[in-house]
């Protein structure tokens, strides 16, 4: 993914594997919110409604909490 400011990002990893989940505002245009499991985009959406946003972050603190739980580790930004 190229460089670009995430208002959200998560980065956790498991016996070789990496989940990373991320939003990014779009400008006038909304944002973007991603889940991609290792090289797998599992969710690529593009919304434009606030509470949307909103609402994703909260299913994406819910997956983290339940892979923590599983033994996945965060992994520390620079």
């Amino acid at each position: 993914m190229q460089d670009r400011l995430l208002m959200f990002t998560k980065e956790l990893i498991n016996a070789g594997h990496r989940r990373r989940f991320s939003i990014s505002p779009r400008g006038e245009s909304g944002w973007e919110v991603r889940d991609v499991s290792d090289e797998t985009v599992l969710k690529d959406v593009h919304y434009t409604d606030w509470h949307r946003v909103e609402r994703a972050q909260q299913v994406f603190n819910l997956l983290i909490d339940e892979l923590e739980n599983d033994g996945w580790s965060a992994v520390a930004r620079n």
